[in-house]
Order: structure tokens, then C-alpha cells, then sequence
């Protein structure tokens, strides 16, 4: 390129301002901080929400699939930090309710294998008034036909979700344009630089 071609396309980049692209920049990328932060606050605000469904014994299970869905379509809706409990998310009172029907079960299952015991034992040994002959016989009833707790896996009730690095939403589309926008005024700079430098020579 002549002087004369370089001079030409820096009068044509004059009314092209960087400082369009700095606005553009600015604007862009704040409103993408403010749209990741609602993202940030909406998941912690379905966690709340999901945390009362679980201790109200409610839809438990529709909760956790609004905040699946929720998490796996908005970046930067991570809900775990150095300070909180991991996983983020426990269904604490789903695991306790599903714990105490299982020790309910094993008791009134046992209950009615002890009962069943002392009439088979006391057909079987009916001597005795004081029923200490038939001790052994009820305990080894017991054992044989006692009902044993299964544990209640806690693993089943903990989650923790990730939120993309970008999604397709507000927040993603505007840290897009801000990126663009930035990588239009670094272009800007950079050529008008450069035919400065070269009509400088």
C-alpha cells in the first residue's frame, strides 16, 4: 500500500471510534456479570425451594429435575463453595423419613416374629412357670427368622450438579458479544497503529 491508499484508510477509520467499542464493551460485559450472578442466585434460590419441598415431604422429585434442568442450561450456576457442605445438594429429610420407616419395619416385623417365638416355644416346652426354659428356644426362633435393618444408601439423596462453562442464555450471549466487541476494538487499535507506523516511515 502507497502513503496516499494509507492516508485514505485512515480517514476512513477516524469516524469509527475505539471509544465505540470501549462503550460497547463496557455496557455489554456488565450486563453479562449481572446476568450471570441472577444464573448464580436462581440455582441457589431452587435449592432453598427444593430443600422446603424435601423437609415439607413434598414433590421432591420434581423440584430436583427443575434444578437439573436449570443447572445443565445456565453457566455459572455452580452452587458449592470452600465454605459449604459437600455435596450441595442433601434431601436430608427424604433420607431421615425413608431411615425411620425402615427401623419402623424391622420393629414391627420382629415384634410379631417375638410374639410368633413364645406361642412355638411355649407349644413346644410347656413346663415351667417361670418361662426360663424356653429362653433359648425364643432366641434361636429369633435368630433364625429375625428381620435384620437393610441401610438406607445416603448417597442416593446427595447431588451436585454442574452448570456449563457456556450456555446458549442472556448471560452466555452477552459474554459472547462483550468478547467481541473487545476483539473488535483491539482490531481497531491495532490497524489504526499500524498505518500510523507506516505512514510514519
Amino acid at each position: 500500500m502507497n502513503k496516499r491508499q494509507l492516508h485514505h484508510l485512515l480517514v476512513r477509520m477516524k469516524p469509527i471510534s475505539y471509544w465505540y467499542f470501549v462503550a460497547l464493551v463496557v455496557v455489554t460485559g456488565s450486563f453479562a456479570l449481572l446476568a450471570l450472578r441472577h444464573n448464580n442466585v436462581r440455582a441457589i434460590q431452587l435449592r432453598d425451594e427444593l430443600a422446603q419441598v424435601d423437609k415439607e415431604n413434598g414433590d421432591v422429585e420434581g423440584k430436583l429435575n427443575e434444578l437439573r434442568v436449570y443447572m445443565h442450561t445456565h453457566m455459572n450456576a455452580r452452587l458449592s463453595n470452600e465454605n459449604a457442605i459437600y455435596p450441595p445438594i442433601q434431601l436430608k429429610y427424604t433420607y431421615e423419613r425413608l431411615s425411620a420407616a425402615e427401623k419402623k419395619r424391622v420393629t414391627t416385623a420382629n415384634e410379631k416374629i417375638y410374639n410368633d417365638a413364645q406361642k412355638t416355644c411355649e407349644a413346644l416346652l410347656p413346663r415351667g412357670l417361670s418361662g426360663s426354659s424356653r429362653l433359648p428356644c425364643i432366641q434361636q426362633y429369633i435368630d433364625a427368622k429375625g428381620t435384620q435393618e437393610t441401610p438406607v444408601p445416603d448417597a442416593q439423596y446427595k447431588f451436585d450438579f454442574v452448570s456449563p462453562i457456556w450456555s446458549p442464555d442472556l448471560a452466555g450471549i452477552l459474554v459472547v458479544a462483550s468478547l467481541v466487541f473487545l476483539i473488535l476494538l483491539v482490531i481497531r487499535l491495532i490497524a489504526e497503529v499500524w498505518v500510523r507506523l507506516r505512514l510514519s516511515d
